[in-house]
């Protein structure tokens, strides 16, 4: 009796487990069919990277708790605007038109055409003024000779250049080197006088003065050379490196005395 029941209570069992797994295979197809259908696809979005250092100690690298930011789920419907760019084209600027040439004033078309042809602007000619008086000779007041306004542009730029040198003093062989000079011998005077009224390209000694020109004496300049020394006489001016009234060798400077001539060679310009 005790062997039918027990075997009977294995064959129970066996029936149950059988049909427990009939039931669970019949269950299983309808189960995943509906987890596929309910299943969306997921939209990731781009996730910018977070910064990191690699000089982490690994203590701390131990130490910290490990996060995970899971990316986050763009809906379908989420639409990103577009980006507008503007851009603005570069304004060309037209050129103005030229200006008419401003009219100069009679008197500094003048003062522009009694310029020498060689002279040089940098250096300061009479303090800047160009001082003419209404007569046939020229007239010195305050060492300043005043040219005489009917005499020619070349006359005119001698003595406004002479004017420069009234406070130079006298240096053996100053303004043989350079027309522009600390101090001035007489040779080197006049050759600076001559030069600025374009008569003279480059400084010469008192021995060539002898052959400078034409013979005799001029009607507005004329020069007075022997080997040693070399004066000028420019307008009715003596203009020398010897002062005859206080004596001794002063520079070169305007006088209105003459000297004696005897023992030089007169020339003068051509034309002049």
């Amino acid at each position: 009796m005790r062997r039918l029941c027990f075997s009977g209570s294995r064959r129970n069992r066996a029936v149950l487990i059988g049909g427990l797994m009939v039931l669970f295979l019949a269950i299983l197809p309808q189960a995943d069919a509906k987890t596929r259908s309910r299943r969306k696809p997921a939209i990731f979005a781009v996730v910018a990277l977070q910064p990191f250092s690699l000089m982490q100690s690994a203590v701390h690298t131990v130490a910290a708790p490990v996060t995970y930011n899971a990316p986050r789920v763009l809906s379908a419907a989420a639409s990103v605007d577009p980006i507008h760019v503007a851009y603005y084209a570069p304004r060309i600027r037209r050129p103005a038109p030229p200006r008419p040439p401003r009219a100069q004033p009679a008197d500094e078309e003048r003062e522009e055409a009694n310029q020498p042809p060689d002279a040089d602007t940098n250096f300061e000619l009479a303090g800047g003024s160009h001082p003419t008086v209404g007569r046939s000779r020229a007239v010195l007041r305050d060492g300043v000779a005043y040219a005489p306004a009917n005499a020619p542009a070349n006359v005119k730029n001698a003595i406004w250049a002479a004017n420069a040198l009234r406070r130079k003093p006298y240096v053996w062989g100053g303004g043989h080197g350079s027309f522009q000079d600390y101090g001035y011998d007489c040779s080197g005077t006049v050759s600076f006088a001559l030069h600025y009224a374009g008569l003279l390209s480059a400084p010469i000694p008192s021995s060539d003065f002898m052959r400078y020109g034409e013979r005799g004496r001029g009607r507005w300049i004329t020069v007075y050379s022997r080997p040693g020394h070399t004066f000028a006489v420019i307008a009715g001016l003596r203009l020398d490196t010897t002062d005859f009234r206080s004596g001794g060798n002063v520079g070169p400077r305007w006088h209105e005395d003459g000297r004696e001539t005897s023992g030089f060679d007169a020339r003068h310009p051509a034309g002049l």
